[in-house]
């Protein structure tokens, strides 16, 4: 992520808690929570879609199913598309709803409605809203896309259970926050809202794996 350093000086210089959490997390390797995420957007997608509500192990273990299926390479969609629906659930062990969202994406792509090269000069919101159009593709999806695949400095998951928990104990909260809790807390953050993201997880060794 570029600028990586420059956001986790700006964190601890405007947030305390923030200050002591990167202290306590000590030199973040970027590069190793990178590994094993797929290089190619159309990858990192089928990989988000598989590994939703799932542990980073979990995640990892089926998607690594789903590309032995397809002969250890990431399908392309018309190879997703040619495959039986349920015969690629039995191999890789996704639910019914997680092959529809899998379809969904293919198709979306195949019919240049998802135009996956266009993504990197979108602005975030707009990169939002043209994955949400596709069916699986929600908020929390796009936001991981965001901040891992993309690597955008100023992104904040307010859908993120981790998030939302880090932020609970490290702020002393009584209940986890909502949306709107958290962009009040998280405005110092700006413009490196990504990187306090990466932190919070780090505190409960729970990045995700999407």
């Amino acid at each position: 992520m570029k600028g990586f350093e420059d956001g986790v000086e700006h964190l601890r210089a405007t947030d305390r808690t923030l200050r002591e959490l990167i202290d306590a997390a000590g030199p973040m390797d970027i590069a190793a929570r990178k590994r094993g995420r797929p290089k190619d957007a159309y990858g990192a997608l089928l990989r988000s879609i598989t590994g939703q509500q799932l542990s980073v192990k979990a995640a990892a273990s089926i998607y690594g199913r789903l590309t032995e299926y397809f002969g250890g390479a990431t399908p392309s969609p018309e190879q997703l598309l040619a495959a039986e629906p349920e015969e690629m659930r039995a191999a890789a062990g996704l639910s019914n709803a997680k092959v529809r969202y899998l379809r969904d994406l293919a198709e979306h792509v195949q019919a240049g409605e998802l135009e996956l090269e266009a993504l990197p000069g979108l602005g975030d919101e707009d990169v939002i809203a043209a994955l949400t159009e596709v069916k699986g593709l929600g908020e929390w999806t796009a936001h991981m896309f965001l901040i891992f695949h993309l690597e955008r400095p100023d992104v904040l998951p307010v859908g993120d259970l981790g998030v939302r928990r880090a932020i609970e104990r490290a702020y002393g909260l009584e209940d986890m926050p909502g949306p709107e809790d958290m962009r009040r807390l998280a405005e110092p953050w700006r413009p490196w809202r990504s990187v306090a993201s990466l932190y919070l997880w780090a505190s409960l060794d729970n990045t995700p794996g999407a």
